[in-house]
């Protein structure tokens, strides 16, 4: 934020400054550059929705403005993101990032080691720390999504991690620390606008939470729930046996669901959400977008897109636009306009070609943030490769749910916690 023009005196916590705007004078307190109590914003969610502005009722605000201005949409990005890593981290007890979008996840995950495809398809040369790892595997969950995003780290962000960032389309991160080369790179992006916030790892908020709407004011116990491997102990399916990569998994879908719009589910595998759905009205049609997305995930990773002959020139943004349409029902898109892209015009990959490859989809998890009310969610995971299921239950149809998961051999566990996020 710019302190042009402010009135500055000395306080004992640091510099004091007031600014006269549209909420009258604001009183902000400055630690190290830009730590403060209330922080007025160009605008709202749109641009009519003036005056705005973000102010912490008792106390400072639990994060510094490290460079760039912060908006309306990035600060509630980086404060669902920041809970959402914290808790993964505590959960997994491995470094986890996020990649947050329009105030839901596109990606989360957690730093494990990237394999050789893993590393293609997200467009990685030469190693990664782990907080790198995790941060690059939950922008590669979908990189159509993620276009934008405001990057959330669980640990201190390192050059390994600022590098990566720099470059990508990203509106700005959220970390407990930055090493001092990562803040050097990060202020070199976006021609020195890029949105940096430190975060106070320490703070803690008060039990009851409020938000306004029409003029009236909600007010509730702030969703504390701990989500721990304890979560998977009520199993009612004849298959019982979890694998331990399968209880990181769900634990990291279900940590994800608590952050992202509801209705949503969320399919993981290898440490990482690889398809989100939010905010979708119909549970069946959240658990099919996922698993759309879990699907073109996959379909990445096979030799006809990993060996696309893309030109050396090309943006990024460009080529992840031209992988999905290529994956996609309208592949033709591109195919006619290959010369935009391509060095040599493509094969088609016909639809038979797709489903081969996805008959090697398998080990997956797939959590809700509520209960699957019928088996034909079960059937549409069944197909992108799901063995693995955490759920609420609570449904009047929770036998023809258990009968559908026993059909296939999947192992579900029935959380009774419920994970609604608005």
């Amino acid at each position: 934020m710019s302190v042009e023009g402010l009135a500055y005196g000395e306080g004992k916590k640091g510099i004091m400054a007031t600014e006269k705007g549209a909420f009258g004078s604001s009183l902000f307190w400055f630690i190290g550059g830009n730590l403060m109590t209330e922080l007025e914003l160009k605008y709202g969610c749109n641009p009519n929705q003036k005056p705005a502005r973000v102010f912490a009722e008792n106390g400072e605000l639990p994060f510094e403005v490290l460079n760039g201005r912060p908006g309306y949409i990035n600060l509630l990005d980086a404060l669902n993101g920041w809970q959402l890593v914290r808790e993964m981290r505590e959960a997994t007890g491995l470094p986890a990032a996020a990649s947050f979008k329009h105030v839901s996840p596109a990606g989360a995950a957690v730093g494990l080691p990237l394999d050789d495809t893993l590393k293609k398809i997200y467009f990685v040369n030469g190693e990664l720390s782990a907080v790198a790892a995790a941060y690059v595997r939950a922008r590669g969950a979908d990189r159509m999504s993620s276009y934008g995003d405001f990057a959330i780290l669980s640990d201190e962000c390192d050059e390994s991690t600022a590098n990566y960032l720099k470059a990508e389309v990203s509106d700005g991160i959220i970390a407990p620390s930055y090493t001092d080369k990562a803040l050097e790179i990060l202020k070199s992006k976006r021609k020195g606008s890029y949105l940096i916030l430190k975060v106070n790892p320490d703070f803690e908020p008060t039990a009851i939470e409020r938000k306004q709407v029409f003029g009236v004011t909600f007010e509730q116990q702030r969703n504390d729930i701990k989500i721990s491997a304890d979560c998977l102990n009520d199993i009612p399916t004849a298959n019982k046996n979890f694998t331990d990569d399968a209880k990181r998994d769900l634990l990291i879908a279900l940590i994800t669901l608590k952050y992202t719009q509801s209705n949503s589910v969320c399919y993981a595998k290898g440490g990482q959400a690889i398809g989100i759905g939010a905010g979708q009205q119909s549970r069946v049609h959240c658990t099919r977008l996922a698993g759309n997305k879990a699907d073109f995930w996959f379909l990445r990773q096979s030799p006809q897109v990993l060996n696309l002959p893309f030109k050396a020139d090309i943006k990024r943004p460009d080529r992840d636009n031209a992988i999905d349409v290529y994956i996609g029902n309208e592949s033709d898109d591109i195919l006619n306009d290959w010369q935009r892209v391509f060095t040599v015009k493509p094969e088609k990959f016909t639809d038979a070609a797709k489903a081969d490859w996805l008959k090697n989809f398998k080990g997956v998890s797939l959590a809700s943030d509520a209960f699957f009310p019928f088996g034909d969610n079960i059937e549409r995971a069944h197909k992108s490769g799901v063995e693995f299921i955490a759920q609420s239950g609570g449904s009047i149809r929770d036998d023809n749910v258990i009968e559908t998961c026993d059909k296939y051999g999947i192992v579900m566990a029935m959380t009774h916690i419920r994970l609604f996020h608005h």
